[in-house]
């Protein structure tokens, strides 16, 4: 395992946030293989160096990878003034783990939540770009020019989108549902591209991450990850 900043590797195994552990090392109270260190930055590897906080030996976190259908309402970071939901108040784990990417709070479906940070680098990274479906009602009627514009990519703030594959599921003059493909994960990426079109979003459900789908998994419910899916994971971002 390659080496990691020590307060990392200190909240990956629960002793508290990432900030709060730069703190406790300026405070002098971690050790690695017994000598204090109280400066920063210091890097660990944690399969080999003993660490120990107020004298109490700490272990490396397992790696655990879930799958949640996050329903609406809810928002994919750790922490919030607001004391809204938490897709990690849902996944019951152990482990301090994160959301990889996000699903804006009015959106639903699947989302990886885990705490290894090296594969959600990579699986959040443009250079792979993991292909994510979504299935999208929008009010108005999604004509062939606006399809082919969506497919084309549009212009946003931060650059113009990638190429957008687009399925028709069902059209009226008004509303669309359809079902869109793409790679990347700007914010509110989705809805941003159908609100050029002039055609505002309903709803926006995640159904697919690359090939893992949330076949079985009824919203508001999570699973682990089989190991045929953490592997695949790994290998499309490789």
């Amino acid at each position: 395992m390659s080496k990691q900043r020590l307060q990392k590797v200190l909240a990956a195994a629960g002793i508290a946030s990432r900030r709060r552990c730069e703190e406790l090392i300026l405070e002098g109270t971690v050790c690695v293989n017994g000598r204090v260190v109280d400066e920063l930055p210091v890097f660990v590897d944690p399969e080999k160096d003993i660490i120990t906080v107020d004298g109490r030996k700490i272990y490396a976190a397992r790696k655990v990878y879930f799958l949640l259908n996050k329903p609406k309402g809810v928002i994919c970071t750790n922490s919030d003034p607001q004391e809204r939901k938490k897709a990690i108040d849902i996944v019951q784990s152990r482990e301090r783990i994160f959301c990889v990417g996000r699903l804006d709070i009015e959106s639903t479906g699947i989302i990886i939540l885990t705490n290894d940070s090296e594969l959600a680098n990579r699986l959040t990274h443009p250079k792979y770009g993991l292909a994510k479906t979504y299935v999208v009602n929008v009010s108005g009627e999604l004509g062939g020019e606006q399809i082919e514009k969506l497919k084309r990519g549009v212009w946003l703030a931060e650059g113009k989108t990638g190429r957008a594959a687009i399925k028709i599921l069902k059209r009226s003059r008004k509303e669309s549902l359809a079902e869109v493909t793409i790679r990347e994960g700007l914010n509110r990426e989705i809805r941003r591209m159908f609100a050029k079109m002039g055609l505002p979003v309903r709803s926006l459900t995640r159904i697919r991450i690359g090939k893992i789908n949330a076949r079985g998994l009824g919203i508001g419910k999570f699973r682990a990850l089989t190991k045929a899916e953490v592997a695949y994971l790994k290998k499309v971002t490789d």
